[in-house]
């Protein structure tokens, strides 16, 4: 006796408050599309801008500055400072200021130079003997 390949069921509960859908049979390879209001309503995060050279530099700047004990967002809990991860994120921008030489814009070129004095500046502050 040759066997029926049987595809699978969809049940949609978004839409419907949490009664089920009609069953619908589809192919192991039809996927689930969202309902229309799903579709519809819009996302409430506002759109995240670009991603620059720029905006790059200030991330990784602020994730060295936040393991140096800053703490940019007066709600969030503060992270354990971890001098040497900070550093290492330091270190990563330098060989990004090396590699990229003549090859940034002048302010891309600014943010990365002023980015990094600020980061050393503070590492120093912190890592040197009191």
């Amino acid at each position: 006796m040759a066997e029926e390949e049987q595809g699978f069921i969809i049940r949609d509960r978004r839409t419907s408050g949490g009664a089920e859908a009609a069953p619908t049979a589809s192919s192991p390879s039809t996927e689930a599309k969202p309902s229309a209001a799903a579709q519809a309503e819009p996302s409430q995060a506002p759109p995240a801008p670009p991603v620059s050279f720029s905006s790059f530099v200030i991330s990784l700047g602020s994730s060295s500055l936040m393991l140096m004990g800053e703490q940019l967002d007066p709600h969030q809990t503060p992270i354990p400072v971890n001098l040497p991860q900070a550093k290492e994120i330091i270190d990563l921008l330098s060989v990004l200021e090396d590699k990229t030489k003549g090859n940034l814009t002048s302010d891309e070129q600014t943010v990365l130079r002023d980015m990094l004095y600020a980061l050393r500046m503070k590492y120093v502050t912190l890592a040197s003997p009191k």
